[in-house]
């Protein structure tokens, strides 16, 4: 008998996913996961961070705490926040007023809202990714109305570096108004950054054809260990006067995968059209999901504006990730 959804096609199962399914059902004893990067005890299971653990139990405890909506672009006190972590405390960009931030689920949250917004409102329609780049980000735009993905060079498999010639030369032949997704730092999947003299180069470029911006800030704190570092070429970007998005992520750097919590940063030459911007990203927001939830929002903001709290967050943050890939590679050498 047919219905109205006979003919469908399987879809392909998410590799990253699959292969994270695979290990669980894997009764291997020395097994070695190093599919989904999540915090892990030294057996294997999630750990979460005792700062995180410290403020859940405080908001629990506070009676002003409540379970209303938050406005429909999130709690302006993450948004600041996690703005200022991104292009610095003391950033004249967000002292002049040219930069805002708004709360979504997560990167991939940030980058689908981004995708629309260019692609409904502004009506850019090709974008491109690094060869190779996070398996989600085509399908992302995709799906937010572009048209056509294209590749710009960026890893060469020989010298196992940068092509920056390569890539230069892919992002001077992309045409006007085309959207360049860039990776912030923590390039994934190589895990190869750009030199300051290199990201000097791609701005140039940038600028000369007058591309799109998108940068994908998943990893700050992790490539370096040093937030300002990791921040740096999209810090030089807003500096330049170079006109972009970035989407933010706070579920490695905090642990907070399942809480979805991102954040979508707006840097702009000027402040002319900042509140038609912000009315249409409102709308798009109100037809996605109306509005994002709070708990880890209030998580990552209470740490992020206590000095004490943030000192804590720092320090393990970065104890643990410096050990987690010396474990990880020292396994794999061993198996």
């Amino acid at each position: 008998m047919n219905t109205r959804f006979s003919g469908l096609k399987l879809g392909l199962p998410i590799e990253v996913f699959a292969l994270n399914k695979a290990f669980t059902e894997d009764t291997y004893e020395k097994k070695v996961n190093l599919s989904i990067g999540a915090y892990r005890t030294t057996e294997g299971k999630p750990w979460v961070l005792p700062v995180v653990r410290k403020v859940e139990k405080s908001l629990a405890a506070d009676e002003l705490q409540n379970h209303e909506y938050l406005p429909v672009l999130g709690l302006d006190a993450f948004s600041q926040a996690a703005t200022k972590m991104l292009l610095g405390a003391d950033s004249p960009i967000i002292a002049q007023g040219r930069a805002f931030g708004i709360q979504t689920l997560s990167g991939t949250g940030a980058l689908r809202i981004i995708a629309e917004f260019l692609s409904r409102i502004l009506h850019y329609d090709t974008f491109y990714y690094s060869k190779p780049t996070w398996e989600n980000h085509k399908l992302v735009f995709i799906n937010g109305g572009f048209k056509k993905a294209c590749e710009y060079v960026y890893w060469n498999p020989e010298t196992r570096s940068i092509d920056i010639e390569g890539m230069i030369k892919d992002l001077r032949d992309a045409p006007e108004n085309a959207v360049i997704i860039l990776h912030a730092c923590a390039h994934n999947p190589t895990g190869c950054d750009p030199t300051p003299e290199q990201w000097a180069k791609i701005g140039d470029v940038i600028e000369e054809r007058k591309l799109f911006t998108i940068f994908d800030s998943a990893y700050q704190g992790f490539a370096t260990g040093d937030l300002d570092k990791d921040a740096y070429a999209v810090r030089l970007f807003a500096e330049r006067g170079i006109e972009f998005m970035c989407a933010q992520s706070f579920a490695k750097n905090f642990g907070l995968y399942n809480e979805r919590v991102g954040n979508m940063v707006v840097v702009m030459s000027n402040t002319k059209e900042l509140a038609q911007v912000k009315s249409q990203l409102t709308l798009i927001v109100r037809g996605m999901y109306s509005n994002p939830p709070n708990h880890g929002a209030r998580i990552v903001a209470t740490v992020l504006q206590n000095p004490d709290l943030y000192k804590q967050w720092y320090d393990i943050k970065n104890k643990i990730n410096s050990i987690r890939f010396t474990i990880n590679i020292k396994d794999l050498l061993q198996y």
